[in-house]
């Protein structure tokens, strides 16, 4: 950042140019490395914000960010790691007034840096985790993730907020694979002597959609379709990949013993399934009452939050299911996550850092 840019962004330009150093090193969530840079770059901008440096943990192979107390009541929880592949959002850093772009930048690097800036003078039972697997589905992490909410008083989420509300509630997902094993056989020759794994598995594509439920939210969506090796043979395996989520744990549960109980159309073809439940639903009843006492520490500093729920699931999904007050969404102002044009507000960076700092310390002040 140039003295320039400086003069320009003021008070908010430290935390800029902290954004612009974790933004600048990629760190797609399979790139063990990219992620292992990310975090110790995350803990040099902790030793020059907080004086300290973080903690680097080490579980299940991967890297998490730990700097706070070691057995937090308070746990701001966040992830480093991003969607994008090295080299496929360009610019990798751009500011132009209010808007800042770059890979990961809303989802969710910036809610990480307002939390790190939120942690000064702060003191107490509080303590900032971000972990590098979640985009992913938290494989590695979940368990980790579990054990802190079990043990905490309130578990804050710094995913980027929607339209500026935090989120109350989250749908909970379920991933499957389905592969069909059928048999080979010439298409022009002989094709009656194959069994079409790609008609198979469009028939249970054909099934999918009568498993949706719009009172509940629940979505069942056939994603990626792989089949066939040639043009000429009938394809003698099909594979597909399926993506369930629900406002309703009682839905995820149905869908997935549907899915479970689906059979060839061809007495000889052969259905493989894996998968299963990922993350359960985050429900109001875990997020009402931090909400509310969000919205009291806002409004006492002139800000209005509002809440939403959204169909993406998170960390925090796994925090709830565990017994503690979750409360999501804390992150940052702007849109795009996962998509090209992915950028957060430079003006909300302080707002909503000076914010959570507040918040917290309502929490630890109880």
């Amino acid at each position: 950042m140039t003295s320039r840019d400086e003069a320009k962004y003021g008070r908010i330009a430290p935390m800029l140019e902290s954004l612009e150093r974790l933004v600048r090193c990629e760190s797609p969530t399979d790139d063990l490395d990219a992620c292992k840079r990310v975090v110790q770059i995350a803990s040099e901008i902790a030793e020059e914000v907080l004086g300290k440096p973080a903690t680097i943990l080490e579980v299940k192979g991967r890297p998490v960010f730990w700097w706070g107390a070691e057995k937090p009541q308070i746990v701001l929880l966040a992830h480093l790691d991003t969607v994008w592949p090295h080299g496929s959002f360009t610019p990798l850093w751009s500011v132009e007034g209010d808007v800042a772009r770059g890979p990961g930048i809303y989802d969710m690097k910036a809610g990480f840096i307002q939390a790190l800036y939120a942690m000064q003078d702060l003191s107490g039972s509080v303590a900032l985790i971000a972990t590098t697997d979640e985009e992913t589905g938290s494989a590695t992490s979940k368990d980790f993730i579990v054990d802190l909410a079990k043990n905490s008083k309130a578990v804050l989420v710094l995913e980027a907020a929607i339209n500026g509300k935090v989120k109350t509630g989250r749908k909970g997902t379920s991933m499957y694979q389905v592969t069909v094993h059928g048999r080979a056989a010439h298409a022009g020759l002989e094709p009656e002597k194959g069994i079409n794994s790609t008609v198979e598995i469009s028939h249970i594509i054909l099934q999918l959609s009568s498993l949706e439920n719009k009172e509940h939210g629940t979505t069942v969506v056939p994603t990626m379709l792989r089949s066939g090796n040639t043009t000429n043979t009938v394809p003698d395996k099909a594979t597909l990949d399926i993506d369930s989520r629900s406002f309703s744990q009682a839905e995820l549960v149905r869908v997935d013993q549907a899915i479970r109980a689906i059979k060839p159309i061809h007495p000889e073809a052969r259905i493989e399934i894996t998968g299963g439940l990922n993350r359960p639903p985050l429900e109001l009843s875990a997020t009402k009452d931090l909400y509310d006492r969000a919205e009291k520490v806002a409004l006492g500093m002139g800000l209005k939050l509002g809440h939403a729920r959204v169909g993406g699931a998170s960390d925090g999904n796994f925090a709830a299911a565990a017994g503690a007050k979750v409360l999501d969404g804390l992150g940052a102002v702007g849109e795009g996550a996962h998509a090209k044009n992915e950028w957060a507000s430079v003006k909300a960076l302080k707002e909503r850092s000076d914010f959570l700092h507040e918040f917290v310390k309502s929490l630890l002040n109880d």
